[in-house]
C-alpha cells in the first residue's frame, strides 16, 4: 500500500494541481481507464469545496488530501471550516439562492455535495477526527 499526500494553501489556481496530482496517482493504483474523468472531476469538485470554505470563513489553514491504493483508490479531502459549513447543515433558504450577492463560495459549497454524489458511488463525508473540519471520503475499485 502506498499514500501520498498533498496539502496546498486555499487557492482556487491549486485545485487543478490537486485534480492532476489525483489522477496520476489513480492510474498508477489501477483505476479503470473510463473511471479517471469521474475521479478528475470528484476531485476537483471536493477540493473546490474545501477551498470555497476557507475563504468564505478567512481561514489561512492547509487543505489537505491524501490517496492510498491499498484494496481500492481511497481519496480524502480535508478542510478546517466550522463542521455545520463543513456539512451543509446550514443550507441556504431558497429566496438566499436568488440573491445577487450570493458569494461563489457559498454557491460552491451549497451544491458542492449533490455534484460528489453524482460521480462517486463510494462517499462519505464526516467531521475530522481531530480538531475543527470535514473529511470527504471517495473511494473507487482497482484492478491489481
Amino acid at each position: 500500500m502506498s499514500t501520498v499526500r498533498l496539502a496546498f494553501s486555499p487557492a482556487p489556481v491549486h485545485v487543478r494541481t490537486a485534480r492532476l496530482v489525483g489522477v496520476a496517482v489513480a492510474r498508477r493504483a489501477g483505476v479503470a481507464e473510463e473511471l479517471l474523468d469521474e475521479v478528475r472531476l470528484a476531485i476537483g469538485e471536493a477540493c473546490t469545496r474545501a477551498v470555497a470554505l476557507h475563504r468564505q470563513y478567512g481561514l489561512p489553514d492547509l487543505v489537505q488530501m491524501e490517496m492510498s491504493d491499498d484494496q481500492s483508490y481511497t481519496v480524502r479531502v480535508i478542510d478546517r471550516a466550522p463542521i455545520e459549513a463543513g456539512l451543509g447543515l446550514t443550507a441556504l433558504p431558497p429566496d438566499e439562492l436568488a440573491n445577487e450577492s450570493l458569494t461563489d463560495e457559498a454557491l460552491t459549497v451549497g451544491v458542492g455535495f449533490a455534484l460528489l454524489a453524482g460521480f462517486v458511488d463510494d462517499l462519505q463525508v464526516r467531521p475530522v477526527e481531530v480538531g475543527i473540519g470535514t473529511e470527504v471520503r471517495m473511494v473507487w475499485p482497482v484492478a491489481k
